[in-house]
Order: C-alpha cells, then sequence, then structure tokens
C-alpha cells in the first residue's frame, strides 16, 4: 500500500471513531509508523536482492571467463564487426541504460529490419521477432539458441542496471507503443531471465509477457528469484521458445 491509500484509510478511521484531536493524533501516529515499517520492509528486501545480485554477479563473470573468451574468439571468426553489441533500454520507472550483448547479427541488421517487419512472428506487433530471421549470423544463431548472448548482462547486473531475475528491458520504440497496462512492467529493475522466459520465452504473446511480469512485481520475494534462476537453466538447455 503506497503512502496515499495508507494515509486516507487512516483518516477514514479517524472520522468514524468521532473525530476527536486525540484520535486523530493517534492516527497520524499509525500513518507514520505504518509508512516506516513498509519502506523497511521493501528497503531491506532490496538491499538483499542488490547484495545478491553482485555477489552473483561477480562469481558467474569469473568462472565463465573462458567461456566468454572463446565466444569473442568466434564472432571475430565468424563475421565482421565489434564483438559487443550495445543498445539504449529503458528500465525502472523509464530510466535509459546502456545494455550490453554479444553481437549475435550482422552490422547492418538495424537497417535491414524495416524490411522485415511484415514477417514479424510476435504476438501483439510491440516486439518484433523472427525465428528465421536472415540477420543472425552463424555463431549468433548457437548463441541466441543457447542464451549465451546475454552473458554480458552481468556486467549491466554487476553496475546496478539490471538484476539476475526482472522483466526484460524494451527498447524505447517499444515502450513507446505500450499501453497504461503495459508500462506496469517498468516498476521493477529489469532482468536478465524472468518468469515468462522460464514459462516458454519468445513462443508466449506479448500480452501474457506483460501479464506475468506483472505478477512477478506484485509478489516478488528473493525465494521466488532463486526459483526463477533454478528453473532458468533447465529453460536454456533445452532451448523451448529462444530465437
Amino acid at each position: 500500500m503506497d503512502d496515499h491509500r495508507l494515509r486516507e484509510a487512516l483518516l477514514r478511521r479517524y472520522e468514524r471513531v468521532g473525530g476527536t484531536g486525540a484520535a486523530r493524533f493517534r492516527a497520524q501516529l499509525q500513518f507514520h509508523a505504518k509508512r516506516l515499517a513498509w519502506r523497511l520492509i521493501v528497503g531491506g528486501a532490496y538491499l538483499i536482492k542488490r547484495l545478491f545480485d553482485i555477489a552473483a554477479a561477480s562469481a558467474l563473470l569469473i568462472l565463465l571467463s573462458p567461456l566468454l573468451l572463446t565466444i569473442t574468439l568466434l564472432i571475430r571468426l565468424d563475421s565482421p564487426g565489434p564483438v559487443f553489441f550495445r543498445q539504449i533500454r529503458v528500465g525502472r520507472y523509464g530510466k535509459l541504460f546502456r545494455m550490453w550483448k554479444f553481437r549475435s547479427m550482422y552490422v547492418d541488421a538495424e537497417a535491414r529490419k524495416a524490411a522485415l517487419l511484415q514477417q514479424n512472428e510476435m504476438t501483439g506487433g510491440v516486439i518484433f521477432k523472427m525465428k528465421d530471421d536472415p540477420r543472425i549470423t552463424r555463431v549468433g544463431r548457437f548463441i541466441r539458441k543457447a542464451s549465451i548472448d546475454e552473458l554480458p548482462q552481468l556486467w549491466n547486473v554487476l553496475i546496478g542496471d539490471m538484476s539476475l531475475v526482472g522483466p526484460r528491458p524494451a527498447v524505447p520504440s517499444e515502450v513507446d507503443q505500450y499501453s497504461l497496462a503495459d508500462r506496469e512492467r517498468l516498476k521493477a529493475i529489469p532482468g536478465i531471465t524472468c518468469i515468462w522466459q522460464v514459462s516458454g520465452r519468445s513462443d508466449i504473446p506479448f500480452p501474457e509477457q506483460v501479464k506475468l511480469d506483472v505478477q512477478y512485481i506484485e509478489s516478488q520475494s528473493f525465494w521466488q528469484d532463486v526459483l526463477i534462476l533454478l528453473k532458468t537453466i533447465p529453460a536454456v538447455l533445452l532451448g523451448r521458445g529462444a530465437y
């Protein structure tokens, strides 16, 4: 419950009990006590999530460094262009940040996208997805299928732009098409993995993705994050809905 709704509830209670000065003082005291308790709970949960993100991202960057170096070499050998792809994404409350990925497409991919829009296979029309996207390189097809292209986002997690678990960050052009209901997914820090990615990934229509993201935001907890991370492992290995 936010501050405004809490204050309104307490003032209605004050009016029902007669509205004496003492009752009003007690109502105000209850309001400030509950607001403080709520902020401590929310702040504590965020701190635990942030500390876990830092520890896990640091450990994974070290443990996966041989894989990261191998993928770097393969991308270099496969096609001309930079190893990393960076793109502006929309984070919590609309904050823009630069998200990192391994490059999985040819360098002219964005220029070629306009000619492919009519072949969009994602229901809802906001996100563009194609199973046989001709802009994807040979190495890119493999690393996308295995979700290896997302590993550089561990750096985004380390610096606080993202979390390990949270709604996937959208590009600004997609957010411009959001309805008011869709914008509810911007209330959480974006993540590398999320609840719909372990439930079917790109096979799930966009409206259903939003619904699952909002459900996650309304009920998120540390243990729910751990469960989603554990479910991410078989989802990545099976590769269902990854393209």
